[in-house]
């Protein structure tokens, strides 16, 4: 990518499972050494999963979740994962990376946890920080599961809300697993203008509350990240972590989607693997400018004057 190009050649690096037994230094290697494959396919960028760095924790419940808090990075870098900046710089590669946030004590000492991703500009600079908005799963202990989903538990709900940022020549926003499954995701990014969303994503096939939506797991995953991408006129890189981790099997299907909604790439393996694709950026002026040309088009006044409607005779559920 030139200074003048539109073109972002992306990477998209699905990570195999990471046991609980898997120290952040083997991790930190396995994404060094998805970082150089990336270089030898002229990425500009990597996109790499949800909590790249450790085990997918909130399976498990403590009472004391400060025992919990070495899953936790409470700087970013750490010494742990500066090789992976150190060498994503010397490689001029970008990057995106997913991780759990502990942050340093706020004014009255207290200190919060967030589900988080950085971006990183391929000169090593930090682009932004985003965290998790729609925490799915549950907050209290479960113990009939086959496993805990106990994201509410660990994480808080990020509020800045989705930001969209001028870098790689572009306008680029980020979001994590669940933010994907709701439009107003989205629609917060395509008001801004976005023309490339990251995002990572730890996704279990088996979902406890309901069983039967357990096959359509692919099938959700495409349609909900196609129809975003369509109805914004915006790429979207969802990652996964994926595979048989801790006994737990989770979906992979690591995707690239152009503005048209095609999947233009997808992982066929659930271990770490590169795909990769060349995002044309002003593709998204194809779909931004036509269909979906919001000031022209869109009708916010209704949606305001609906919701109005709807509040004088819906009582909000106790």
């Amino acid at each position: 990518m030139d200074s003048l190009s539109r073109t972002v050649v992306v990477g998209a690096a699905q990570l195999g499972p990471i046991q609980k037994h898997h120290s952040r230094a083997e991790v930190v290697q396995r994404l060094i050494s998805l970082l150089r494959e990336a270089k030898l396919r002229d990425c500009d960028l990597v996109v790499f999963p949800e909590l790249a760095l450790t085990t997918f924790f909130p399976r498990w419940f403590v009472e004391d979740i400060t025992e919990t808090d070495h899953w936790y990075e409470s700087s970013m870098p750490s010494s742990e994962t500066q090789p992976l900046f150190d060498e994503a710089k010397k490689l001029g590669i970008g990057f995106c990376l997913g991780y759990a946030e502990l942050t340093a004590p706020d004014d009255v000492g207290a200190r919060h946890r967030y589900n988080t991703q950085i971006l990183v500009e391929k000169d090593g600079s930090v682009v932004a920080q985003y965290r998790k908005v729609h925490i799915p799963g549950h907050a209290h202990h479960e113990p009939d599961r086959p496993f805990q989903h106990a994201e509410r538990y660990y994480f808080e709900p990020g509020t800045e809300g989705f930001g969209v940022w001028h870098c790689f020549n572009g306008l680029v926003g980020m979001m994590i697993c669940n933010d994907r499954r709701w439009p107003e995701s989205y629609r917060e990014m395509g008001l801004q203008g976005v023309e490339l969303i990251l995002c990572g994503y730890n996704t279990p096939i088996h979902y406890v509350p309901d069983p039967s939506q357990d096959i359509l797991q692919g099938f959700h995953n495409s349609l909900v990240m196609q129809s975003g991408a369509y109805q914004n006129g915006t790429w979207v890189v969802g990652v996964a972590k994926a595979g048989v981790e801790e006994g737990v099997d989770s979906l992979g299907q690591t995707s690239i989607v152009a503005p048209s909604g095609e999947i233009v790439a997808r992982t066929l393996t659930t271990d770490d693997e590169l795909i990769v694709a060349s995002c044309d950026l002003d593709w998204c002026q194809r779909y931004k400018n036509t269909l979906f040309d919001f000031d022209k088009y869109r009708r916010p006044e209704m949606y305001q004057r609906i919701t109005r409607q709807r509040g004088a005779i819906v009582q909000p559920k106790p």
